[in-house]
């Protein structure tokens, strides 16, 4: 991952001054001469890494600093604020809005990945209830056209473009006007690449800019590029004027830290980030959370806005059937499948608080394959089994041999995934059993004086298994407090701590369950290669 090697040096150099017995100025200097040389070992501008070395030192005066003063929490503090600074320009991009046309600009160098961006932001705006649309105003290069044509179909979003028209102004206006026409909220304009060099290029860009006149002109600039970033990126703002900058391949090993020169260059803020190959693979970029991310320390928004972004009707028809203590075969399908759209092991890691060590030397091919392979046992179920609670394979066993010969799978792969769902189905019906005893207890307490109000929490308390005590509820199995619970179960998709909720069940629940499935699944034998053990990386 780009900026991952920088990451963990910056984050074991600050701990270990943390952890330094004898904080003084010298474990201080070594602390930050370690910093300084992994930020201009990942391309970062050499004049932008002396002034974050300039700022951290004038912050942290060791002659000025009182002596009640905790100096490690000081450090700390400072070195992450500054590095925020480092990627945060202090301006905020636009922002589209619904029932009005807003054009969105492509422009950047060749080979940047402005194409397959075009198609994952329109897509990230469709998920979000806009209306996009795509024009292809690259008429230079060979094959742009039905390159975006095949991305665009594929993620069913209108597009327009020509093969016979040469002039890519002429294509863009004419694009943009079609669907100005037809009311589209998003329009996105796909341009040529063009380097600084190339002068007509550089006229031509300002033509299509003219032509369309965007609400965002938006620069998609390759992490990879190192220190030539910031040139670019400073010709494409004296020319095109961007507006914003989405960097793309974060996924690969290079340095990166190139795009950072270019945000300070331009004082332009990055919106994205591009992780990968496929439509989903696609980042918001949020200053403090890219660098809580860097350092290991995750990042709690960006999970949850991948979370919203997959989940479906059906998950809330599920969280509906938890509420109600149900939880049938078809219910744990979603919960499967909705795990499986947040993408690889690997990408969570980075989001979560701890989980980024956790998962470091998980094969994350092997892992899908485990849970791909539960969903061909699911397909291989008919409507009755998948909307029952299980029982049915108990009374009559000869269904899970059938299952297994129809999905390719073992019958021991079979029996696994349904104590899996028995597991969770009776954690779905504690969690209505409490449900419902809390809205007994409510209604009880809205008449009455406050004594008996109280007295009917206390019985319904001790019915639940509480007795006096809201933390733990050790009667009931290990489920969560009444405090968690009530979050738990209280409106929307809302989950424990303002979490999601990937059907009924909070983020921690559901990570940990991820995490027995997985387990649990991993001794399977069987055809396709499903069981086998993780080959690390």
């Amino acid at each position: 991952m780009v900026l991952q090697d920088l990451g963990r040096r910056i984050h074991s150099a600050v701990n270990d001054l943390a952890r330094s017995e004898n904080l003084d100025e010298k474990a201080f200097d070594d602390m930050l001469k370690e910093i300084c040389a992994a930020l201009l070992s990942a391309d970062v501008n050499v004049k932008l890494v002396q002034g974050l070395r300039k700022s951290i030192k004038k912050s942290v005066d060791f002659a000025s600093l009182p002596a009640a003063v905790n100096k490690k929490r000081l450090i700390q503090k400072t070195v992450f604020d500054e590095l925020v600074k480092l990627v945060d320009p202090h301006s905020d991009s636009f922002r589209p809005k619904k029932g009005r046309s807003n054009v969105i600009m492509f422009v950047g160098l060749q080979g940047a990945g402005k194409t397959t961006t075009c198609t994952k932001l329109a897509r990230h705006y469709q998920m979000r209830g806009f209306k996009t649309a795509l024009v292809c105003a690259d008429t230079f290069r060979a094959g742009a056209f039905d390159q975006l044509k095949q991305n665009a179909t594929k993620a069913k979003i209108p597009y327009y473009g020509s093969l016979t028209q040469t002039d890519p102004a002429v294509v863009a206006a004419e694009g943009v006007a079609k669907f100005k026409k037809e009311r589209f909220d998003i329009i996105i304009v796909d341009t040529s690449g063009r380097h600084r060099q190339e002068e007509e290029l550089f006229n031509e860009m300002i033509q299509i800019q003219d032509a369309v006149t965007p609400n965002q002109t938006i620069m998609v600039l390759d992490s990879t590029i190192g220190q030539a970033a910031e040139a670019q990126s400073s010709a494409f703002k004296a020319s095109a004027n961007f507006g914003a900058i989405i960097i793309t391949k974060t996924d690969g090993h290079a340095a990166g830290g190139g795009a950072i020169s270019a945000v300070a260059a331009t004082h332009t803020p990055i919106i994205f980030l591009g992780t990968g190959e496929h439509m989903m693979d696609l980042e918001r970029f949020e200053p403090r959370s890219f660098i809580n991310k860097l350092l290991g320390l995750g990042d709690m928004a960006g999970l949850l806005d991948h979370v919203q972004a997959i989940t479906s009707d059906s998950s809330k028809e599920t969280y509906k059937h938890i509420a109600e203590g149900i939880y049938t075969v078809r219910d744990f399908r979603e919960n499967i499948t909705s795990i499986m759209k947040m993408g690889p092991l690997s990408k969570l890691g980075g989001m979560i608080p701890g989980l980024s060590n956790l998962t470091q030397g998980l094969d994350d091919e092997d892992g899908s394959m485990k849970l791909r392979r539960m969903v061909y046992i699911f397909d291989s179920m008919t409507v009755a089994e998948l909307d029952s609670d299980g029982k049915v394979f108990t009374e009559k066993p000869s269904r899970m041999v059938r299952i297994a010969r129809g999905s390719g799978t073992t019958v021991h792969e079979v029996e696994d995934l349904l104590s899996q769902h028995r597991m969770m189905a009776g954690m779905a019906k504690r969690v209505g059993g409490q449900k419902k005893q809390m809205q007994q207890a409510q209604k009880m307490m809205k008449g009455g004086n406050k004594e008996q109000q109280m007295a009917a929490m206390q019985k319904r308390m001790q019915a639940m298994g509480g007795a006096g005590g809201m933390p733990g509820m050790g009667g009931m199995g290990g489920m969560p407090d009444i405090g968690k619970m009530m979050q738990m179960m209280g409106g929307g998709a809302g989950g424990a701590g303002g979490m999601p909720n990937m059907g009924g069940m909070d983020l921690q629940s559901m990570m940990s369950q991820m995490s027995g499935l997985m387990g649990g699944m991993g001794g399977s034998g069987g055809g396709g290669g499903g069981g086998g053990r993780g080959r690390g990386r």
